[in-house]
């Protein structure tokens, strides 16, 4: 799978950055998921997660399983507790309006057609 940088993910996805000031970060492989047992489970270093379930558990998971970002969808954005633990765990933070299956596919495009 070809990479992908936050910068060009914020512009795939029309998404707002809500936390993360490098976003040159790249993503070396993306996943989307609400059941967080299915990131721990079969996330890699690296990966993105995209997801609709905004609560503390995410950033958690976020930190342990090694992720390079979060994208909530659906229009969902995380409280100031949440995203206090994200700038904390140098986790950066993205919202989108899009669906999730919307958000995957753009996201699916983008790296199949990229450089």
């Amino acid at each position: 799978m070809k990479s992908i940088t936050l910068a060009e993910v914020r512009d795939v996805l029309g998404a707002e950055v809500l936390n993360g000031d490098d976003l040159s970060i790249k993503a070396t492989a993306v996943g989307s998921a609400d059941l967080l047992s299915d990131v721990l489970a079969t996330s890699k270093s690296g990966t993105l997660l995209l997801t609709g379930l905004v609560s503390m558990q995410v950033i958690r998971t976020a930190i342990v399983a090694d992720l390079c970002g979060v994208v909530f969808v659906r229009g969902k954005k995380p409280g100031k507790e949440i995203l206090s633990l994200a700038r904390e765990s140098k986790i950066p933070v993205l919202a989108t309006p899009l669906k999730m299956f919307e958000a995957s596919g753009r996201l699916y495009v983008a790296i199949s057609e990229g450089p």
